[in-house]
């Protein structure tokens, strides 16, 4: 298996489950590999947000994890990946991450992300922002990672809530050199 076709996928107890969700819908597409973690919030989001079963979300999947299965293989920097999505980011999650409070699956996947210098994306789900926040998405930054608000781009001219999903994932896909077809593109 070649790491740019595997990709570990996070999903935190933010609003917003739907760019995770769709995050493993394109990488299936693009013919990646997924790794998913998704946390005890984020499954109560699932239930509330969309029509999807905890069991429905992780045959979305190709490896699914628990949570507290800190010896799973996305734990160990030995397990090569292209990197790693959170889609939605709790600011708990983004937090936990900028300071290396490795207490769940998610968080010591992300660090682990982080140690060996791969791609870590994030995709925060809060507004307004604190001081916190910020200082948290900047040592997020300055550790490498790439903190990607879900702003729409309305260029798209998008016509559903599904359209501003899609370019919101596809995007955070490119970040990590994972092409998605049909992608929108400014000048394209």
């Amino acid at each position: 298996m070649s790491i740019t076709q595997r990709l570990v996928v996070g999903i935190s107890g933010a609003t917003g489950i739907a760019y995770g969700v769709r995050v493993l819908e394109l990488a299936r597409k693009a013919g990646v590999e997924t790794h998913l973690v998704v946390t005890p919030a984020a499954q109560q989001t699932r239930a509330y947000e969309t029509s999807l079963s905890a069991r429905d979300l992780a045959a979305m999947a190709d490896v699914t994890y628990r949570p507290a299965d800190i010896g799973a293989a996305i734990a160990s920097g030995s397990f090569r990946t292209a990197g790693m999505i959170v889609a939605p980011c709790s600011i708990r999650s983004l937090s936990a991450i900028a300071h290396a409070g490795n207490d769940n699956l998610l968080t010591r996947a992300a660090d682990v992300t982080l140690k060996e210098r791969r791609r870590l994306v994030l995709l925060v789900r809060e507004t307004p922002l604190t001081l916190a926040h910020l200082r948290a998405m900047t040592a997020v930054t300055e550790m490498g990672g790439v903190v990607m608000p879900t702003v729409p781009a309305f260029y798209l001219k998008p016509r559903s809530v599904d359209d501003i999903v899609d370019h919101t994932a596809g995007r955070a896909l490119d970040l990590l050199g994972i092409d998605v077809a049909d992608l929108p593109r400014w000048g394209e």
